[in-house]
């Protein structure tokens, strides 16, 4: 192996442990950025006592009433009339609103389990509790409803002059049209979403704001960048908000505000997402609650609940106001229609990504298994760079055969490092070899391994899809858990770095045997530590991705061998001289 390539296979290395490892837990950030929350905590702490025994933080934005934390997790008063229990549903979602403010109180996603396998008596559907924080709530108390009309996915409440319609849609979307009398300014409420229950879980907040920065409108992920909400998202145990500190001394819950217009607000968690996808209001920012998980002794988030905050205008009398709800699967067809397609946060790659996702769902279509959707896909993958990797393996092959001579030219130069140069690259144009051939390859991988890592990871579609004998390809295959110590044992990635270890001993090398022995170790091992505990879906993608890899190279091996006992071997002529002697 030559200095070209071992600085390529580091590099290659090192980029992707950069980006599993630093780029997505940005752990250092968010760790300092956590100590800042909490030493904020802890002045505000101690200049309000009171304020410190309740557990709670005030809002920074101010207000003619200050946000609280527990103040906004709860109902403070209810409606002196009796409640009742509307139902709205269609084939896709189940809601059960209340007529204390006309307020969904539960959402049912009938479509997805709550474990694995389809829905059923034994395995529920998922479900978002919304009791804490209702969604669609209309300011900081609720009012009492009658219910004028109902229907199957459409109800009309009415309080005086306060009219208040809901209307259940497709694709997962809910309306409301309100009639307001004698108000200039709402919240909205967003409902409530909670940190899912798989260790590769994220909980998050993310918005399109009409100012991002530089007089430009485009999405924030409040997890990331200075957001004040990213302190306090911090603390998954990896996927994006990750990071780790002390829970001691924090407060249960925290109440952050972030000003500003936003065109879109929306809620999720590594599946799921409840989002105010639009209204006719002008909005001027959100209130934030989040609460941390108290069964833990690191700081972690349980779940995070919002208030989109309205300005309702100067003009007297009622006022109407519509708002649109999304609530429902992180799922990229339907978020991208709604102009939301940013929530699935595939980052610098997305261009990439985008495309990806929908060629699995084509082929999910065409065989309904994800396993096999993803094998199609590593497939077509593998015959896009198949013309690539066979020039590739080609010039280093070429390379391989031309140590000799450039053995003789390093030994002949040893003192003319210039004539060195000149001689080695005019031994590369006479062979027709181009050292940088063997590069190309690997550094275009680069981004479709990344791409393709975001979008195996976050998928709803791969969401407990079962394949072989993997159970859930979003997640470790965690074979015999209470046998194997680091959750179970996980095959695929064994597998992988085999492959990858036959991969390198079967790539053409110029350098001697012994380094070509340590990168044929080296690599499999640093990425079987990596991929052990990554989603199974990455891992099959990447293991048949190298069994692709070592069929071309065997192909090329016998193609080549085959050009070579084809040569035609011709005598030369004999002379007179010759024929009288032979």
């Amino acid at each position: 192996m030559n200095k070209t390539e071992k600085i390529i296979c580091i590099l290659l290395g090192a980029v992707l442990a950069w980006y599993v490892f630093t780029m997505k837990n940005n752990a250092g950030t968010n760790n300092a950025a956590a100590q800042r929350v909490s030493a904020e905590t802890q002045r505000s702490a101690e200049a309000n006592n009171a304020e410190a025994q309740s557990g709670v933080v005030a809002s920074g934005r101010e207000r003619d009433k200050t946000l609280l934390a527990e103040e906004t997790q709860s109902v403070r008063s209810v409606p002196e009339t009796p409640e009742e229990i509307v139902v709205l549903e269609n084939d896709e979602l189940r809601l059960e609103l209340s007529s204390w403010g006309g307020v969904i109180k539960k959402a049912t996603l009938k479509k997805y389990a709550k474990g694995p396998g389809p829905v059923s008596e034994d395995n529920p559907a998922v479900v978002f509790d919304f009791a804490k924080s209702p969604l669609g709530q209309l300011g900081e108390a609720l009012q009492g409803y009658s219910i004028a009309t109902r229907g199957d996915t459409e109800v009309v409440f009415v309080n005086g002059e306060n009219v208040r319609k809901v209307s259940l849609g497709k694709n997962y979307l809910v309306r409301y049209d309100d009639v307001l009398s004698g108000k200039r300014e709402t919240t909205l409420s967003l409902g409530l979403m909670t940190m899912g229950s798989s260790k590769a879980d994220l909980l998050s907040v993310d918005s399109w704001a009409l100012d991002a920065g530089k007089g430009q409108e485009g999405v924030i992920h409040h997890c990331e960048g200075d957001s004040p909400l990213k302190g306090y998202l911090v603390g998954g145990l990896s996927g994006g908000c990750s990071g780790s500190k002390s829970a001691a001394g924090l407060p249960v819950s925290s109440a952050v505000a972030y000003p500003g217009a936003q065109k879109w607000i929306a809620l999720k968690n590594r599946f799921f997402v409840t989002a105010l996808v639009s209204s006719t209001a002008r909005n001027k920012g959100f209130d934030a609650v989040i609460a941390r998980d108290t069964a833990v002794s690191s700081y972690r988030p349980e779940s995070v609940s919002a208030q989109a905050v309205f300005d309702l205008g100067e003009a007297s009398g009622p006022k109407e106001m519509t708002s649109v709800f999304y609530v429902g699967p992180k799922k990229q067809a339907l978020l991208w229609d709604l102009g939301m397609k940013d929530v699935m946060e595939f980052g610098m790659w997305r261009w990439i990504c985008y495309p990806l996702v929908k060629v699995l769902n084509v082929f999910y279509a065409a065989v309904p298994n994800y396993g096999v959707a993803i094998i199609l896909l590593t497939i077509l993958v593998r015959l896009l760079f198949w013309p690539l990797t066979h020039k590739s393996t080609v010039g280093m092959k070429k390379m391989q055969e031309i140590q000799p001579l450039m053995k003789e030219i390093q030994a002949k130069y040893k003192d003319n490092p210039q004539r060195m140069q000149q001689e080695t690259f005019a031994l590369y144009r006479q062979h027709k070899v181009n050292p940088m051939s063997s590069c190309l390859p690997m550094l275009v991988q680069i981004p479709v391994f990344i791409a393709l890592f975001n979008v195996l990871r976050s998928a709803v579609e791969l969401r407990y899809a079962p394949f072989l004998w993997i159970g859930d390809l979003s997640q470790p295959e965690g074979l015999f858990a209470s046998w194997f110590p680091f959750g179970g044992l996980n095959i695929l990635p064994i597998l992988m770095a085999l492959t990858m270890g036959l991969q390198s001993a079967l790539t053409p090398s110029t350098g001697d045997k012994s380094q070509q022995k340590m990168m044929v170790v080296f690599m499999p091992v640093m990425m079987l530590f990596m991929f052990y505990s990554f989603p199974s879906a990455l891992s099959l993608y990447w293991t048949l991705s190298q069994v692709v890899s070592i069929v071309q190279m065997w192909l090329i091996r016998r193609q080549t061998r085959a050009q070579q006992g084809a040569v035609e071997v011709i005598d030369p002529p004999k002379t007179r001289q010759m024929r009288r002697h032979g």
